[in-house]
């Protein structure tokens, strides 16, 4: 997959660095597949969460932090779309974002 906004991951991770590793993991391992389907996610990432307009969220770091990407699977994009707290995914709209 090709992953838009990968700047976003790094500054999260110059705040919080103990999520650095999990999302450089995160990032290495969805660079390499291809996904067509939401049922292709789930069996990479059995935890994925599916919500409407094509977004997913990734749970990173054990669940402490949330990943929200959306997926055009026709043309094989991740555009990383939040990535935060639990407390700040509480504030956002994660369909619309």
């Amino acid at each position: 997959m090709r992953i838009i906004a990968q700047r976003t991951l790094k500054e999260f991770w110059q705040i919080y660095p103990d999520a650095e590793q999990p999302l450089r993991a995160w990032y290495e391992k969805t660079r390499r597949v291809i996904w067509k389907t939401p049922g292709d996610v789930k069996g990479d990432y059995r935890h994925a969460s599916f919500l409407a307009n094509n977004r997913v969220v990734f749970n990173i770091k054990g669940n402490h932090y949330r990943l929200v990407v959306a997926l055009d699977y026709a043309y094989s994009v991740v555009y990383i779309r939040f990535v935060g707290t639990h407390r700040a995914y509480d504030d956002v709209d994660a369909t619309t974002i």
